[in-house]
Parts: structure tokens; C-alpha cells; sequence
């Protein structure tokens, strides 16, 4: 059968076959661009807050996002669509253009969110193991990795599907966007630090289902949006690390 003959019969095959059904060597190619492309994002997110600090940008952009009651929520509802659109486009299976468009928007628009906390924590240090004015965001950084690759590790190890954790992440991230919404409208206390200890959990949680996905549910062609899936998962996890070691040392 020629190849032409089998894209026909098999209208997805051009976009690739699943990678836990794919060759050993396009599945390790598959899992070497989602980590590298994971890599890339990160390293854009970090250039991104660099030129943002640089020129100043926290002290116009902060006022807006925080400066009333109502301002963080519609920050947080542009977000989410923002985040909707950025992975819709970073599935296109049509363009690989709209793919890494995809990719690029969302880290810029995580970017955006980190920037009043960055703010805070700038120039903010704590004692970890006995080492004295570490930078907290380093910190932070630090644990967020190692966290992370403790859990990936996990997965590749295990080999195990963790995709049955969908529905009680759906409900832990909807239940904790609700807390936020109820609290900024009716003027409740802010979450405490048991409020980032469960966003810590679910960005474990979604670590273990994206990386378990990576090996058996996306296709071999998804590498950019199993990388933006990651790096969601990462700046979930490092922000909410962050939360933490703020409310700790203060």
C-alpha cells in the first residue's frame, strides 16, 4: 500500500500515530522535543520578566492588574481565555505556525500573572538548610524543579497512566478558582497558606497527568502542546511554591 493509499484510509495518520503505538526511536524523538520545547518556553518566561523589570513595567501594569477589588478577577477571566485560545491553537493540527503561536502566547500571558508576585518577592531572601539570604525566588525556582522531576521521574519510571486523575483535577482547579471569586467579591480574607498547599497538591496532580500523557495520549506530532501543557503545570507549581515560602517567612 502507498503512502498516499494509507493517508486515505487513515485520515489522522498524517498528523501522526499515538506515541505509547509509535517506533522506539519516534517516540524518544517525540519526548526529546516536548522537553526541549518545555526548556525553551521556560527560558522565554524568564527573558520575558527580565525585559519587563528592565524597563520598569511592574510599576504600570501592577496598578491595573491589582489595583481594585474587581481588577485580579478580570485578570484572571482574561487569562483563562487567553489560556483557552493558546491551547486551541497549540492543538491546530493544520499549522505548526499557530502551534508555537500558541506556545509563545501563553507564556507571555504567564508572564504577565507572575508579575505582581515577582514584584513582592524581589529582593526578598530566606534561610533554607542552614544557608543564610537566599533569594527567595531562586529558592522557589529551585524547589520547583526539583519537585518536578521528582514526579517526572515517577511517570517514565512507573510507566503508569495517570490519566484517571482528570476529573478530580477539574474539580480541585474549579473549586479553587471559586474560592478566589467568592472571596474577591463578597470581601473575604484572602486564602491562607493551606490554600497554597492544595494548588501545590493539584500542580503535582496535573505534573503526573500531563507527563503520563505524554507516553500514552498524545500523538507524536504534539510535542508543542504537550510542552505548553507542562509548562502550565511548572508555573502553576512555582507559583503557588512562591505563595508559600512568602507566607512563610513572613
Amino acid at each position: 500500500m502507498s503512502q498516499g493509499e494509507f493517508q486515505a484510509q487513515n485520515p489522522y495518520a498524517q498528523f501522526g500515530s499515538l506515541a505509547i503505538e509509535a517506533p522506539a526511536e519516534a517516540r524518544l524523538a517525540f519526548i526529546r522535543k516536548t522537553y526541549i520545547h518545555l526548556a525553551a518556553a521556560i527560558y522565554a518566561f524568564v527573558a520575558i520578566e527580565f525585559l519587563l523589570f528592565s524597563v520598569g513595567a511592574e510599576q504600570w501594569i501592577m496598578p491595573m492588574m491589582v489595583g481594585s477589588r474587581y481588577s485580579w478577577l478580570i485578570v484572571l477571566g482574561a487569562f483563562m481565555a487567553v489560556s483557552w485560545i493558546a491551547n486551541k491553537w497549540a492543538l491546530s493540527d493544520t499549522s505548526v505556525g499557530m502551534q508555537y503561536a500558541g506556545l509563545f502566547l501563553y507564556t507571555l500571558a504567564e508572564a504577565v500573572i507572575f508579575l505582581p508576585l515577582l514584584a513582592m518577592a524581589k529582593g526578598q531572601v530566606m534561610n533554607v538548610s542552614g544557608l543564610q539570604d537566599v533569594p527567595i525566588i531562586a529558592a522557589a525556582g529551585v524547589t520547583t524543579l526539583i519537585v518536578f522531576g521528582g514526579l517526572t521521574a515517577v511517570v517514565f519510571f512507573t510507566r503508569k497512566d495517570f490519566s484517571f486523575l482528570a476529573g478530580f483535577l477539574g474539580l480541585g482547579m474549579m473549586g479553587a478558582i471559586a474560592l478566589i471569586v467568592i472571596g474577591t467579591l463578597f470581601g473575604f480574607a484572602a486564602p491562607g497558606i493551606w490554600f497554597s498547599w492544595l494548588l501545590v497538591m493539584l500542580a503535582c496532580g496535573y505534573i503526573l497527568y500531563y507527563t503520563s500523557n505524554i507516553l500514552h495520549h498524545y500523538r507524536t506530532t504534539q510535542h508543542v502542546a504537550a510542552a505548553l501543557a507542562l509548562f502550565a503545570s511548572v508555573a502553576l507549581l512555582f507559583y503557588y511554591i512562591l505563595m508559600l515560602f512568602l507566607s512563610s517567612r513572613d
